[in-house]
């Protein structure tokens, strides 16, 4: 791959993580076909995708601040564009099954006791980690200008965008919805904090309804760190930050009822991907 698309800073053309946002938003057009009903409606995925790589290929001919941030921008397009595959039923057959492992983690291995234990000093922590997740790139981007590193723009946004989008790819084949509405009376946290009664507000009225699997904010937070790691592998504290609080995202996530430990288990592995794709494009 040319080097200047590895770093960032004077490209010409498209940068490889530009080419991965294209390649996502036509896969998931692609994908409506199996999915979308009325089937009428697939014009909106394709609609969205043709508006997507008309913007890259603008910011492309403009290397402005603004191109270093736009993938944040399709990254929460993405997002809601899931929204789009949600099913008119859920059947719940998956989440019966994900309760129970977590049921044995919060009761038999008394997760949900010791993150309480001090009252509601460790719940605090976590719903504050839970809710920071919408800052993750942002402040990635902002260590990246901070230690001088907008060359590396590419690098970072490879790993974040492949364990991000790479997550939400998944999300029309494991319809699910999360333990908080699916149970709503059982295995909730027993210490409730003003951070968690604005999680839940922010999760009910902006979160999306077709599906939890992977959780899209554990493999976001780690594909961050392996994205910072590489970027900016004279600063190792910065991607070990990082990796330190998506580690707290995946417990938040669970102890708070927003995902199953499933979830947070299957965002891990995505993010992995992350690792793969940097190794991929460094060749």
């Amino acid at each position: 791959m040319p080097q200047s698309n590895v770093h960032g800073v004077g490209d010409r053309g498209l940068r490889s993580s530009e080419q991965f946002v294209i390649l996502y938003f036509t896969y998931v057009a692609v994908t409506a076909a199996w999915f979308f009903s009325p089937i009428t409606e697939i014009w909106k995925p394709w609609a969205l995708a043709a508006g997507v790589a008309a913007v890259i290929y603008f910011l492309s001919r403009h290397n402005s601040v603004v191109r270093d941030f736009a993938p944040a921008a399709f990254t929460l397009a993405a997002y809601r564009e899931m929204n789009w595959f949600t099913p008119a039923t859920h059947d719940h057959h998956l989440e019966r099954v994900w309760v129970t492992w977590d049921r044995w983690l919060l009761n038999d291995y008394h997760l949900r006791a010791a993150i309480e234990s001090l009252g509601a000093l460790f719940p605090s922590y976590f719903e504050l980690c839970y809710m920071l997740v919408y800052a993750v790139a942002p402040a990635s981007i902002a260590f990246l200008f901070i230690n001088h590193r907008r060359d590396r723009m590419n690098t970072f946004w490879v790993a974040y965008l492949t364990g991000t989008l790479g997550a939400y790819a998944l999300f029309p084949f494991f319809p699910s919805e999360p333990p908080r509405t699916v149970f709503p009376s059982a295995d909730f946290p027993n210490v409730v904090t003003d951070l968690r009664q604005l999680n839940l507000w922010i999760v009910g009225g902006y979160g999306i309804h077709s599906s939890v699997f992977p959780s899209a904010h554990v493999s976001s937070a780690l594909s961050a760190a392996w994205g910072l790691a590489a970027a900016i592998p004279d600063r190792p504290w910065i991607a070990r930050l990082m990796a330190f609080y998506a580690v707290s995202v995946a417990i938040a996530t669970v102890y708070g009822r927003y995902h199953y430990a499933a979830d947070a288990v299957a965002g891990i592995v995505i993010s992995l991907v992350g690792i793969a794709a940097l190794k991929f494009d460094r060749r």
